[in-house]
């Protein structure tokens, strides 16, 4: 698993690439969450070159939701390739999340 940050207007961008599996979701968590803490605004998701996610990811995910509901910013997943798509499909987590097509309809 590798992660990314980069701002973008008032939303920041995490790029995430591999798998966030049972060996690395807790290193992934502690990434993300420190970059919701020191940030503002949106925070997007990029999945683009994200190739696994299991159910520890899919809760990492989930506690991100939360904490940025409850300062009442945004999150918006992005580019997921099918087959990562599924999993929130068939997990229920796809009516959770907005998911974008696109890193610039996020935007």
């Amino acid at each position: 698993m590798e992660l990314k940050f980069e701002n973008k207007g008032n939303a920041t961008v995490a790029y995430v690439s591999g798998r966030v599996d049972t060996t690395n979701y807790d290193e992934f968590e502690k990434q993300i969450t420190e970059q919701v803490n020191s940030t503002q605004g949106a925070f997007i998701i990029n999945c683009k070159n994200l190739n696994f996610i299991s159910s520890s990811g899919l809760r990492v995910f989930l506690i991100t939701q939360k904490k940025l509901m409850a300062a009442q910013r945004k999150l918006f997943l992005t580019n997921m390739q099918d087959a990562i798509k599924e999993i929130f499909d068939i997990s229920g987590f796809s009516s959770i999340f907005t998911i974008y097509s696109t890193e610039e309809e996020a935007l």
